[in-house]
């Protein structure tokens, strides 16, 4: 398998959002998320996200071969067989590093893996019925909210409430966000309702700012990004559907910069800023969807 087929099945354009997901939740659960749980936490997440979408390619390939023949399993860049193989691969092995981050020193025991195994079901869960089912936006929502859980419990057992009400949030972001991806082959959004979830991250985000002003400037930015990505969902010319996709999800480290910064922990609220920069500069490269 070439490099770029590597690339382009794992969609790792979008890997500095996971990158800054590990970073909120952690800090969403007072941890210090830059200690030496930080690196394995992110190369664990990182694993469950290129895994999933190497299981997403392999369980949609005969579906592919109709509506995007041009993807690495239907265009017979690499064997069906061997995608499965390397996700669940994949999958297995952030397990195994979470088992590594619970059992270490400072450790919170067993909690990381089975919370990473809860994540794991859920991203096979997405990539086995997200075709035709109603509730996979939902479902693909709590694979990211997962991940939050995922990265507090290995700062902070049981899990703090800041870290859920985040995770929910987060939920609702991407909701709204699967919602136009699953339209993206169409090039159209049907309704427009479900764009609706966008809002919760924003809503919570200017009642922080009101009680921290600090706050204001990471709403401010991901209230723009947003509007501008769902500018092209209204506009719907050609090649607007994947565009408004994109832009979202790179608009998920503006989420986390904004959560980061609730805590009072605005460098590193910063350093999701970047993230979402380095999301946009890559996808340049490797096509986000």
């Amino acid at each position: 398998m070439s490099p770029a087929v590597f690339l382009r099945l794992g969609r790792v354009s979008n890997l500095p959002t996971v990158w800054t997901n590990a970073l909120a939740g952690a800090a969403l659960a007072g941890g210090a998320p830059l200690d030496t749980r930080t690196l394995p936490l992110i190369v664990a997440l990182s694993l469950f996200y290129v895994g999933g979408m190497y299981l997403n390619d392999a369980f949609d390939a005969d579906i592919d071969a109709a509506e995007r023949p041009d993807r690495p399993i239907p265009a017979g860049a690499i064997a069906r067989s061997t995608v499965f193989a390397l996700g669940f691969g994949m999958l297995a092995a952030g397990v195994l590093i979470l088992a590594w981050v619970g059992y270490a020193e400072g450790g919170t025991g067993a909690w990381p893996a089975l919370s990473g195994t809860a994540l794991a079901a859920a991203i096979t869960a997405y990539d086995v019925y997200h075709k035709q089912n109603p509730l996979s936006p939902v479902l693909m929502g709590a694979c990211r909210a997962l991940v939050y859980v995922t990265a507090g419990v290995c700062f902070a057992v049981p899990v703090a409430g800041a870290v859920l009400l985040g995770a929910a949030l987060l939920l609702c972001y991407l909701i709204g966000l699967t919602y136009v991806a699953k339209q993206e082959h169409l090039n159209r959004v049907e309704n427009l309702w479900p764009l609706a979830f966008l809002a919760a991250p924003l809503g919570y985000g200017a009642l922080a700012a009101a009680a921290q002003p600090a706050l204001a400037v990471f709403w401010l930015a991901l209230a723009i990004w947003t509007v501008m990505a769902l500018r092209f969902v209204k506009r719907r010319q050609p090649g607007d559907v994947p565009r408004a996709v994109v832009s979202l999800i790179a608009g998920i480290s503006l989420v986390d910069a904004l959560f980061i910064a609730g805590t009072g922990a605005t460098g590193l609220a910063t350093l999701a800023l970047l993230g979402f920069g380095l999301t946009l500069a890559l996808q340049r490269w490797v096509p986000g969807t």
